[in-house]
C-alpha cells in the first residue's frame, strides 16, 4: 500500500544507525533482517548501542547484561525474568527527557474548549523545578509515590518529570475514572502527594471533579498533601517565569530505579500494579521512537490518549528525541469527527498517533481529511490499542494521505512499549504489522510452545529478555503473580495474551486477546473490576464478562446469574450500567447485559471466561475436560442478543 522512496530510506534514522554501527562497531547490517537478527542474538550490545548512538546522559558502565546461569537457575522463564541490562549504568530519566533549558518547543497543548499553550524546554524546566520544591516541602524523596488524577495537560507532564528527577515513583490515572476505580489503583501504592484538577472538558461541557476528589483523598490515608492544579497552583514556589528559572533537581540513579507504576487488567482481583524501570523504558522508547517511528529533533508528535493509558507515558519519552509532544484534552469527535485533523494542521504534527477504533469511526463517518485539510506536515500515522483491520488501511491511504508511513503497532501496559511495530524503510502491506521490535525475539506458538508456520494463528510470545520487562509487581514479595502473569502459560518464554499469526513477508497480524482481558476501544480492562461492582448487588448472584468482536472493535458482554426471586429487567440493566459508569469509567460499561442460568467453572472453582468467549465467538472450546460443568456453556450458545 505504501513503499518508502529511496530518498526517505536514505534519510531515515534506521539508515543512519546502520552507518553508525558500521563505523563504531564494525558491523555491516545492510538490511532489516540482518539488523534484527543481530539485535536479538546480541541484545546487550544492541541496547548499549542505542544508549551510545542516542547520546543518553549518564554513565553506561561496562557490563551489558547480567543473567543467572543455567546451573544456578535451571528454569528458562526465571532466567529471563531475572536478566538485567546495563546493570552498572546510572542516569536520571527526567534529565534525559528535558534536555537543556532552551527556546526549543517541548509541549504543545490544545483543549477542546479552546485553551492553548506552548512551553519551551526552558519553561518546562522551570515548571518542573517549582513542582519539585512543592514535593520537597511535602517530604517527598526517592521511592516515595506521587500520584496524579489529571487530564492530559502540561502540568501532568511537569509533575511526572519532577517526581522522576527526585527519584520518586509516579503514577497517574484520568479523571473519567470514578472514585472506586481510582482507589482500586492508588490505594495499593500509598501515594504521599496527589495532584488533581477541579474539572475538565469533554463532549462540549465541563465535568466537575471536586466531589470525587474529596472522596478519593479521604480514601488515601497515606496522603500528606493534595494539590489542586488551577491558576496560581505554584505561587510561592520558585522565582516564576518572569523573574528567572528555578533549577530542577536530577538525582543520578541506577538503571533499574523505578520510574512509574502502571495498572493492568486484573481478572482475579484489583488491577495489577506494574512497576516500570527508568533506564529500561528510556532505551526501549528511544529505539521505538527513533528507529521504528523515525522521530527526529524538532518533530511534533501527537497521540490521542489520557493519563490512564500507557500511551501517555510512551508519548512523554518523545522529549528524549528532541521532539515536542502535542497534547490534547477533550473529545476527539467534538465538535465533529475532523477535530484531530484540525489539530494536525494547527500544530504541525509530524507523527499522528491514534487507535484502530478512531480510524474505524472516521471511516464510518465518511470524512475525507485529504480533501478538507492540508496535512503537509504529516509523515507518520501510528495505530494501536486493537487490531487495525484491512479496511482501516484502505481508508487511511484513500482518504487521509497517500504518502504516509502507516505503522500499526502492538504491545501493552506490561512492557509500556511495543512487541511488534513499524519499519519506515519497508513497504506497508494491507492489514499487517510490519516487523517484530528490534531486539524483540517474537514468535507465534501453539499450546505446547512449538513455533507455528506463517498464516496459522497461535499465542504471541517473546523468547528472550528485554529491558522494559516490569521491574516487579507492587506488593508481590515472592513474585508469584509476576511469574504467573507472563511465564507460566508457555514454558520459559514471555506470554503476552494475544492471538497472532506471522505473515510470509515477516510481519504479524494480531487477532485479539487470548486471555480473559477485555479490550474495548483498545483499552484493556480487567473483569474483576466489573465483578466487584455487579456481584455485590442484591439482585445478582454472580456475573461473567467477556469481549465480543464488534466490527473493528470489541464490545463488553456481561452475563448475570440472577439471585433467587429476581429477574433481569431493563430497569436493572440501567442500574448496573449506571453503577459501573459512576464507580469505574464509561469504558467499563457493557454493551450487552444478558441473563444466564449457570456459569461454567473449572474443577478448582474458577470461572472460565475464555471458554464463554470462545462459545459466543463461534470458536471451539479447548480442554472442556478440565471443567466441572461444561454443560453450562450451552446457556451462552446462539444468543439472539449477540447476533
Amino acid at each position: 500500500m505504501w513503499t518508502p522512496s529511496p530518498q526517505r530510506i536514505a534519510g531515515s534514522n534506521l539508515q543512519t544507525f546502520r552507518g553508525w554501527l558500521r563505523e563504531h562497531r564494525g558491523l555491516d547490517l545492510p538490511d532489516w533482517d540482518g539488523l534484527h537478527r543481530w539485535s536479538v542474538q546480541h541484545s546487550g550490545e544492541f541496547w548499549a548501542a542505542v544508549w551510545d548512538w542516542c547520546g543518553v546522559d549518564g554513565d553506561r558502565g561496562e557490563r551489558l547484561v547480567e543473567s543467572p546461569g543455567e546451573d544456578r537457575c535451571p528454569d528458562p522463564g526465571e532466567r529471563m525474568r531475572r536478566t538485567r541490562f546495563l546493570p552498572d549504568a546510572r542516569l536520571n530519566v527526567a534529565r534525559n527527557l528535558l534536555g537543556e533549558p532552551s527556546t526549543d518547543t517541548a509541549l504543545v497543548f490544545r483543549s477542546e474548549d479552546g485553551e492553548a499553550a506552548e512551553l519551551t524546554r526552558a519553561e518546562l524546566h522551570d515548571m518542573v523545578g517549582r513542582v519539585q520544591q512543592l514535593l520537597i516541602d511535602a517530604g517527598v524523596g526517592p521511592g516515595d509515590r506521587v500520584a496524579a488524577w489529571m487530564p492530559n495537560r502540561p502540568e501532568a507532564y511537569a509533575v511526572m518529570l519532577a517526581a522522576a528527577g527526585l527519584g520518586a515513583v509516579f503514577s497517574s490515572t484520568s479523571p473519567d475514572f470514578g472514585t472506586a476505580g481510582v482507589l482500586d489503583r492508588f490505594s495499593q501504592i500509598s501515594p504521599t502527594v496527589l495532584f488533581a484538577c477541579a474539572d475538565y472538558p469533554y463532549g462540549g461541557r465541563r465535568h466537575d471533579c471536586t466531589e470525587r476528589l474529596a472522596d478519593i483523598a479521604a480514601g488515601l490515608p497515606s496522603l500528606l498533601r493534595t494539590v489542586v492544579v488551577e491558576p496560581g497552583w505554584l505561587d510561592g514556589y520558585g522565582a516564576g517565569f518572569g523573574s528567572g528559572p528555578t533549577p530542577a533537581v536530577f538525582r543520578k540513579l541506577p538503571f533499574d530505579h523505578p520510574w512509574y507504576v502502571l495498572y493492568s487488567s486484573g481478572t482475579t482481583g484489583p488491577p495489577k500494579c506494574i512497576v516500570h524501570r527508568a533506564g529500561g523504558l528510556l532505551v526501549k522508547h528511544l529505539a521505538e521512537h527513533r528507529l521504528h517511528c523515525d522521530v527526529r529533533p524538532g518533530d511534533r508528535v501527537f497521540y490521542f490518549t489520557t493519563t490512564g493509558w500507557m500511551m501517555w507515558n510512551w508519548l512523554a519519552s518523545i522529549l528524549a528525541c528532541g521532539a515536542a509532544a502535542v497534547l490534547y484534552d477533550g473529545s476527539p469527535a467534538h465538535p465533529g469527527p475532523e477535530r484531530l485533523f484540525d489539530l494536525v494542521d494547527d500544530t504541525g504534527i509530524t507523527l499522528f498517533g491514534t487507535s484502530a477504533k478512531f480510524i474505524d469511526a472516521c471511516r464510518n463517518a465518511g470524512i475525507r481529511p485529504a480533501v478538507t485539510h492540508d496535512l503537509s506536515s504529516l509523515r507518520t500515522i501510528t495505530s494501536t490499542g486493537s487490531t487495525l483491520v484491512a479496511e482501516g488501511f484502505d481508508w487511511v491511504y484513500g482518504n487521509v494521505k497517500a504518502d504516509v508511513h502507516l505503522a500499526s503497532i502492538s504491545g501493552g501496559t506490561d512492557l509500556c512499549g511495543c512487541l511488534v511495530a513499524g519499519d519506515p524503510t519497508s513497504p506497508v502491506r494491507r492489514g499487517e504489522i510490519q516487523r517484530p521490535g528490534l531486539a524483540m525475539d517474537m514468535d507465534v506458538v501453539d499450546d505446547s510452545g512449538e513455533t507455528l508456520p506463517p498464516g496459522i494463528e497461535g499465542e504471541l510470545v517473546c523468547r528472550s529478555p528485554f529491558p522494559s520487562m516490569p521491574l516487579r509487581f507492587w506488593d508481590d514479595p515472592d513474585e508469584a503473580r509476576y511469574r504467573a502473569a507472563y511465564f507460566e502459560r508457555v514454558d520459559g518464554v514471555w506470554h503476552h495474551g494475544d492471538f497472532a499469526s506471522r505473515t510470509p513477508s515477516g510481519g504479524f497480524v494480531i487477532s485479539g486477546r487470548s486471555d480473559a482481558t477485555l479490550n474495548p476501544g483498545g483499552v484493556r480492562i480487567g473483569t474483576a473490576e466489573i465483578y466487584r461492582r455487579v456481584d455485590t448487588m442484591p439482585e445478582v448472584d454472580e456475573s461473567i464478562a467477556v469481549g465480543q468482536p464488534d466490527g473493528a472493535d470489541t464490545r463488553i458482554v456481561l452475563f448475570v446469574k440472577m439471585a433467587s426471586g429476581h429477574e433481569l429487567t431493563d430497569e436493572l440493566r440501567g442500574l448496573i450500567r449506571s453503577r459501573i459508569r459512576a464507580e469505574l469509567s464509561p469504558r467499563h460499561v457493557p454493551a450487552v447485559i444478558a441473563a444466564v442460568d449457570d456459569i461454567p467453572r473449572t474443577r478448582s472453582g474458577k470461572m472460565t471466561e475464555t471458554a464463554v468467549r470462545d462459545v459466543i465467538c463461534g470458536r471451539p472450546v479447548r480442554n472442556t475436560s478440565a471443567m466441572a460443568n461444561p454443560e453450562a456453556l450451552e446457556h451462552f450458545r446462539d444468543r439472539p442478543e449477540l447476533a
